[in-house]
């Protein structure tokens, strides 16, 4: 272990990350006593020990992970088949796998792998822009797990799996021809999309344009989230004084809608801190890209910093009836031990690599 890597940790993006987790740990507080379950003293056992992984993750040479991307891929597509046959069914989807003292989600370690063997295929395949047959062997090895999870079904961390594949793409750079045809490809194959969702994921996509249509059912949760939201007005109603949340009008309020939450009791300067903070931990995770010491690193701490962007864009999205409902959860926000465990090894890899950048 090289010691000059403690002298360049990053304190903002410790202070991002811990910031969050310390308001994550406050609201649902408050949410669990709304609900009536201590979720947030299990919450602070899963962020001990994602603490701990994060600082193992810190310690190591994140240069070693490129030697194991396929042990890593092909165990997460293993997990992910598992959960298929065997997997433990909640709420009609079948999404966890059941180890006695915990239930673990493997789609959610699946967003951290997929950067990892991507970052290392845009380091071995060097090009100075990409076409898009460069591309089919990155895009499988996205698509396989993104079919199993749409399988469970789980159709909302699907589509993250494609968005950071389009970020990393991004980041390398794909020519402007190939940008315009898969531009056109996507247009077609729009109203083949649609004929595979399921009906409650149309409804889903049709209550989102219009949430009024059916506000005792499909727009129930959209309407009761946007209330919340704007009854915080500037300052909120106080802590765990939300009369949405604590009257049971706000479903999921530990996990989806853990914003709408935050939102009405602390109002829009609470909402403002925790917009600010999530942007402190993404520009300094862009910095960390930026300042790699090589192309791995930068596109792990890319790809890295784009799983927090999505999930934080996606979530306060649907919260706020911008986007479709599709649970996603708030990174280091939200009740969700793999959630935890996931992004605080992504902070640890982070740090990893903001460190190293004046290590050799």
């Amino acid at each position: 272990m090289d010691r000059r890597v403690f002298a360049h940790v990053d304190g903002w993006l410790l202070f991002a990350a811990c910031g969050l987790a310390c308001l994550g740990f406050v609201n649902l507080h408050s949410a669990s006593v709304a609900a009536g379950h201590a979720y947030h003293w299990r919450q602070l056992q899963w962020f001990c020990l994602g603490a701990g992984g994060a600082l193992a993750l810190f310690w190591m040479d994140y240069r070693l992970l490129a030697a194991y991307t396929a042990h890593l891929y092909l165990g997460t597509v293993a997990l992910l088949a598992l959960v298929l046959v065997a997997g433990k069914a909640v709420g009609g989807s079948q999404r966890w796998l059941s180890l006695g003292f915990l239930n673990f989600q493997p789609s959610e370690l699946a967003k951290l792998t997929l950067v990892v063997v991507l970052a290392s295929y845009f380091y071995n395949e060097q090009h100075e822009t990409y076409r898009i047959r460069d591309l089919w062997r990155p895009a499988l090895l996205v698509l396989v797990p993104a079919v199993l999870v749409y399988l469970e079904p789980d159709l909302g961390t699907a589509i993250l799996y494609l968005a950071i594949f389009g970020s990393m793409v991004f980041l390398a750079r794909l020519r402007a021809s190939s940008v315009l045809i898969l531009a056109g490809l996507a247009m077609v194959a729009m109203p083949l999309v649609w004929k595979l969702l399921k009906p409650y994921q149309r409804r889903r996509i049709e209550t989102f344009l219009n949430p009024e249509s059916d506000p005792l059912h499909a727009g129930y949760h959209v309407l009761q989230s946007k209330i919340a939201v704007g009854s915080g007005q500037v300052l909120g109603k106080g802590y765990m004084a939300g009369t949405q949340a604590h009257l049971n009008f706000l479903p999921e309020i530990h996990t989806d809608f853990a914003f709408s939450v935050w939102a009405e009791e602390w109002g829009f300067v609470g909402s403002l801190v925790m917009l600010v903070l999530f942007t402190l931990l993404l520009y300094r995770g862009l910095l960390a890209a930026a300042e790699a010491k090589d192309r791995f690193g930068a596109f792990l701490a890319f790809g890295i910093t784009a799983l927090f962007f999505w999930q934080f864009l996606i979530n306060v999205g649907m919260v706020l009836g911008l986007m479709p409902v599709v649970g996603i959860p708030l990174p280091l926000v939200s009740y969700g031990g793999s959630s935890v465990l996931v992004s605080l090894a992504g902070i640890g890899l982070l740090l990893n690599v903001r460190a190293r950048r004046f290590v050799f």
